[in-house]
């Protein structure tokens, strides 16, 4: 995951703040995504592809400090070994990670110095086997990756890709569409040069032409971006609402959490959008929202209507340089403005269908539109059934007491008698 403005000519790259805590996300990320995937005791093998389409050197040193900082390819080695102890270390069972590794680095600088890092890591062994390094473009490696995975996991294509652009045009929409169609459990960590689109966005052939390359030809529904600057107070913001939705709905994702980093260093805005067709994945990307809050901020709502950004800034990093106050922060106080945003949101739901709607479906439809975890929401309901101003019911009649009983498969319903509860 790198930007192609790094020269690799003269060796190991310098890196940014800000693409450091891309990095802090990913590893984040796999750490919960492993856990997740090996539940079962009885479970003794995991299939898995991790494909790194814009892999970059491999080592980096800090632009302020000249600390060494590992890439994303590093990352991906580094997480998966520290899954396997962690997931084994107290099993009677052991489980084995059959993980293949893709590489992709266009640069051929960069591709050698990331061939040197692996070896110089121990990992040399291992290149031509399980990690498969490619000269290449990821548009151009993409097909043959796909069908890799499908004969390794036939089942389920279980694949995590990060496709760290550097602008906003190498991975269209129509790719990631294709990945989702062959790969039905893939899950992609996107970059998107936001600032950078905004910037260049005019109603100019050349945009048009950019727009239809990228997949989105009809981003702004027919207006103008003239119209827009002159009738909107906030244009950018009017763009970038359209983009993101007009973007999510054309990857062929049923499920997104976007987060949003704010870069000081002059190449401007740009997303970072989680996508899969699987609620649970939406999921544990979400809790790594709220366990590491310092990397996490929202700019919207705390319920079920949000305007889904998500940012990171910097500047306020605790680890870095002090947070302060940003928008809505992933702590504390967000969580308690989370559950009283749903405390009002879910009876209006459960109460506008007689049969109510299950915790799972609950859920599952309405996530995208909520900075909220599986957690936050089964504290909301949890505080309902006390307000009684719902009951929730197992698929055996069973009632349920407390959040901690709360199951996917239980029905959230009106209650017969309502408390002094009033949504």
């Amino acid at each position: 995951m790198t930007r192609k403005s790094y020269d690799w000519k003269n060796g190991t790259g310098v890196i940014q703040q800000h693409s450091i805590a891309k990095h802090k996300i990913l590893q984040f990320y796999l750490a919960a995504y492993f856990k997740t995937l090996v539940s079962s005791p009885n479970q003794d093998i995991l299939r898995l592809t991790l494909v790194d389409g814009f892999a970059g050197g491999g080592l980096y040193v800090h632009n302020d400090t000249n600390e060494p900082i590992k890439g994303s390819p590093l990352i991906f080695l580094n997480a998966t070994r520290e899954a396997e102890y962690l997931i084994n270390k107290d099993r009677t069972k052991k489980v084995q990670l059959k993980v293949d590794y893709f590489f992709v680095e266009s640069d051929r600088h960069a591709h050698t110095h990331l061939d040197k890092v692996l070896r110089d890591e121990g990992y040399g062994s291992q290149i031509g086997e399980t990690i498969h390094l490619r000269h290449a473009k990821f548009q151009d490696q993409a097909d043959h990756i796909i069908d890799f995975i499908k004969r390794k996991s036939p089942k389920n294509g279980r694949s995590i890709f990060a496709l760290d652009q550097y602008g906003y045009k190498d991975v269209p929409t129509p790719l990631i569409r294709k990945i989702f169609a062959n790969l039905s459990s893939a899950e992609i960590i996107l970059t998107f040069a936001v600032d950078s689109f905004v910037n260049f966005a005019s109603d100019e052939k050349l945009t048009q032409s950019l727009l239809n390359g990228i997949g989105i030809p009809d981003v702004l529904k027919g207006r103008s971006i003239k119209e827009i600057k002159s009738s909107e107070r906030d244009w950018r913001l009017v763009i970038q609402s359209s983009l993101r939705r007009t973007l999510v709905e054309q990857c062929g994702a049923e499920y997104f959490t976007p987060f949003f980093i704010r870069n000081n260093k002059g190449y401007g805005d740009y997303w970072l959008i989680h996508l899969s067709r699987h609620h649970k994945a939406r999921d544990v990307m979400t809790e790594v929202h709220w366990d590491n809050n310092n990397y996490f901020i929202h700019y919207g709502g705390a319920g079920l209507d949000m305007f889904q950004m998500v940012g990171y800034d910097p500047d306020h990093d605790d680890n870095y340089k002090g947070q302060d106050v940003l928008g809505f922060e992933f702590d504390d106080e967000a969580r308690k403005a989370s559950i009283r945003a749903l405390n009002e949101h879910i009876p209006k739901l459960v109460y506008a269908n007689d049969e109510g709607v299950s915790f799972g479906a609950l859920f599952a439809t309405t996530c995208n539109d909520s900075p909220a975890s599986s957690l936050i929401y089964r504290e909301s309901v949890g505080f309902l059934i006390a307000e009684k101003a719902v009951d929730v019911v197992s698929e055996d009649g069973v009632k349920r007491r407390t959040a901690g009983q709360i199951r996917p498969s239980d029905q959230i319903i009106t209650p017969r008698q309502r408390g002094l509860f009033i949504p």
